[in-house]
């Protein structure tokens, strides 16, 4: 696994290792990237349920000015840490080690891009997408990686499901907070 583009570009990320373990693919990695390589520029983002710190350091090695790192795996939080420290790019970043539910209820913290990748089949995600609408700047945008057969809705909390991209037994929904949003 390796940073696609931007000062990072071409660095190698370590990951976990196992069989829980499902790393987002290059391909889905791409089209999440091109539906917003010209708004990264000076964007806050969050990367939760981070394993390698992928996505987050993918966004900072394109422009974003800062990234946090939410996994709730100690051993994950330290291969975000080496993963950070390999691309140069940990002065930009914060690493906490706690449940993503957890860490969400307690920030103060506003986004403008989220990146989700759970665990596939345990809900996650209808439950921590009203928390999320809530730390999201207007007009932020938040990916989620999820298994092929989950419909999530299309309106939920201020946020509007604007694409769904389907790869194999993947798909990734993209929503986006919009001030009319804000208003239902």
């Amino acid at each position: 696994m390796r940073v696609i583009t931007g000062t990072a570009r071409g660095r190698r990320l370590r990951t976990l290792e196992g069989n829980d373990v499902r790393p987002t693919t290059e391909k889905v990695k791409e089209a999440m990237f091109s539906a917003i390589q010209f708004d990264l520029d000076g964007a806050r983002v969050l990367d939760l349920f981070a394993g390698s710190g992928q996505l987050g350091i993918e966004a900072l090695s394109r422009g974003a000015e800062h990234a946090v790192f939410v996994d709730a795996s100690t051993q994950a939080a330290a291969i975000v840490r080496e993963n950070l420290e390999n691309t140069q790019l940990s002065d930009r970043a914060l690493v906490v080690n706690r449940r993503a539910e957890d860490y969400l209820r307690t920030c103060t913290a506003e986004f403008d891009f989220a990146f989700l990748d759970p665990p596939y089949r345990n809900g996650i995600l209808e439950e921590l997408l009203p928390i999320l609408a809530k730390k999201l700047s207007n007009g932020g945008k938040i990916f989620c990686e999820h298994e092929s057969d989950l419909v999530l809705p299309e309106k939920i909390c201020g946020l509007v499901l604007k694409k769904v991209y389907k790869y194999g037994k993947i798909k990734l929904a993209l929503y986006c907070k919009t001030e009319e949003s804000d208003e239902q």
